[in-house]
Parts: structure tokens; C-alpha cells; sequence
């Protein structure tokens, strides 16, 4: 049938695709229904995706760096799952090259600040310096105790072989760093473009909220579809892991996209490095609440492991290595 006939079958008859997709565009419609109450700024030539360059050119810079590096390590993984070279990488192979790309983000602020307008400035107060620390952090809680809510709620299992930290593969404290880089800075840019188009009121509010609850809810959905194709991540149910759970991945966003978007947004009081790492915490602690509260509700036990299955039982280590320990 061929590789452009095997998709076509798939988005013609796959019934979580549809249902996902049906649930997506209605969130959208009632967005749109709701962006009918919205009243416009006077100043039309005020309205912008990105932080305002002269309040907050080192926000800006940041958001167009991160925004620039997302679309270059898409690029890699794209050739990296399309090729299914990973199918060679051994557990080095996997720290290395997930490693690799998350480092050009950590040692910006502190090798070339001036990619994002920071020189000059104390590193602790250089914009992003504290954008790679309230990421790195809300990274490391999500992959320290988030990873075992999918484990436990939705059936999801790591089959590669890597070494682990927690019952986690340490790659994915790697990718997670510039996957939620790119993803924060794409939610900035749809809110920003909201508060600087529309006037403030109950009304943006209200719009605002929804915006964050669909956009949160797309990217759970699209990043669990994109990376579809890597066999060694699975669900018991893929149904229920894309339509509910892109729901349960969505709640780390729901908390974690506005309150990334204060960082440095008050351009008449900057925050700390420390303020930032306290705001990251506090928002890793709210959704660890918020996941419990699902898992609670659905009747549903939670067992942590130090070891993923496949350490103990190598039938359970993906293709080709089925058969070795991961």
C-alpha cells in the first residue's frame, strides 16, 4: 500500500483520531464564539506575538531563540523516528544525543548571552538564564513523579534501553528541557498576542482561561501523536492515552503556561533567579495535586518502582532488543 496509502487508512479509519479531533474542534469553535465578546485595542499597532521589544527586549530575544532552536531539534527527531535510526542507539547513544540538544539551551545564557540581549548583565539576572531555570526545574519534578502518574493512570511504558534515575530514562530529563522550552514559548506567544490585541476585562479573562485549557490540551494531543512512531514509548489503551490522556497531560500546561508567562513580564519588577525557581516549584507542586486528585477519582493505585518492567523482564524491551534488559 505504501507509506502515503497507510496513512491515508489511518485518517480515514482510526476511530482515536477522530474522536480527538472532534473534541479539538469544538474546543476551538467555542473559542472562537467567545473571541465574539472580545473588544479590540484602540491602537491596532500595538498587538504583537512576542514580548514588547523595548519593556522586554531580553524576553523577546529569549522567546525568538527558543522559538528558533525548537524548530531545529524538531528537525532531528523528525529524522531521527522517520529514519527509525534510534532502533541502533544504545543507552550512551540515547544520553548523547538527548543530552546533546538540550545543552545549546543550558549554556547560552552563560557562553553567548548576547544571543538573547543579556550581556553585560550578572548571570543570575540575565532573562535566559532564569527562563532555563524555571524550566529545568518544572522538567525535573514532571519526569521525577509525573512519569509515574503515566505509568500507573494510563498504562505508558519506556521499553528503550537507557539508564534511569527513579524508574525514568534520564534521556527524557534531557528532551523534556527543549521540548518544554519550545512549548512555553509558543504559549507566550498566543497570550501575549491575546493581551496586547484585546482590551482587559472579564471578557479576555474568560477568553484567556479557555485559550490556555485548548492550547494545553493540543499539545498533550500532538506530541503524543508525533511521537506515535517510536516504538519503544507505548499504552496498554492508545484510545484512552490520546483522548483522556492528552486531558491528564495537559494539566502540567493548565498551571505551568501562565505561570510561565510572568517570568520577567512586569517590566517595573524583574524577577529573580530565585523567584523563579520558587514559581516553578510552587507550580510542580500544583499539578502533582491536581494529577493525584484524577488518579483518586478514577479509583486508581499508585505504585512507584525503581526499576521500569523491562529491567526485569527483558521480553519487554522494544524492538530490536527485545530479549536484553533495557
Amino acid at each position: 500500500m505504501g507509506i502515503v496509502g497507510d496513512l491515508q487508512h489511518f485518517v480515514m479509519t482510526d476511530k482515536a483520531l477522530h474522536d480527538i479531533l472532534g473534541v479539538i474542534g469544538s474546543m476551538l469553535v467555542a473559542l472562537a464564539s467567545l473571541s465574539t465578546l472580545l473588544t479590540r485595542q484602540r491602537n491596532p499597532t500595538l498587538s504583537r506575538w512576542l514580548a514588547d521589544p523595548k519593556a522586554s527586549p531580553a524576553k523577546r530575544a529569549t522567546e525568538v531563540w527558543f522559538l528558533g532552536y525548537g524548530f531545529f531539534w524538531i528537525l532531528c527527531f523528525a529524522g531521527i523516528i522517520a529514519s527509525q535510526v534510534y532502533l541502533q542507539f544504545t543507552e550512551v547513544t540515547f544520553f548523547v544525543v538527548c543530552g546533546g540538544l538540550m545543552l545549546p539551551l543550558l549554556l547560552q545564557p552563560v557562553l553567548a548571552p548576547s544571543v538573547t540581549l543579556d550581556q553585560g548583565k550578572p548571570l543570575l539576572e540575565r532573562h535566559s538564564f532564569k527562563a532555563n531555570v524555571w524550566i529545568a526545574v518544572f522538567s525535573i519534578i514532571g519526569n521525577y513523579w509525573y512519569t509515574h502518574y503515566f505509568y500507573n493512570v494510563l498504562g505508558a511504558s519506556y521499553t528503550f534501553r537507557s539508564w534511569d534515575v527513579n524508574g525514568v530514562p534520564i534521556p527524557m530529563f534531557f528532551a523534556t528541557h527543549f521540548y518544554f522550552c519550545f512549548y512555553h514559548t509558543l504559549s507566550n506567544m498566543a497570550l501575549h498576542k491575546v493581551r496586547t490585541t484585546f482590551s482587559p476585562g472579564s471578557q479576555r479573562l474568560l477568553f484567556e482561561t479557555c485559550l490556555v485549557l485548548v492550547m494545553s490540551y493540543v499539545t498533550a494531543f500532538m506530541e503524543a501523536f508525533t511521537i506515535s512512531g517510536f516504538q519503544c514509548y507505548s499504552f496498554e489503551d492508545r484510545y484512552m492515552a490520546w483522548v483522556l490522556g492528552s486531558a491528564f497531560y495537559g494539566i502540567y500546561f493548565i498551571v505551568s503556561f501562565p505561570m510561565y508567562m510572568r517570568l520577567d513580564e512586569d517590566d517595573k519588577r524583574r524577577h529573580t533567579c530565585f523567584d523563579a525557581l520558587i514559581e516553578s516549584l510552587a507550580s510542580g507542586m500544583a499539578v502533582l495535586f491536581l494529577l493525584d486528585f484524577v488518579r483518586v477519582a478514577m479509583g486508581k493505585d499508585m505504585t512507584l518502582s525503581l526499576n521500569r518492567p523491562c529491567k526485569l523482564d527483558a521480553s519487554k524491551t522494544c524492538h530490536p532488543f527485545t530479549g536484553m534488559r533495557c
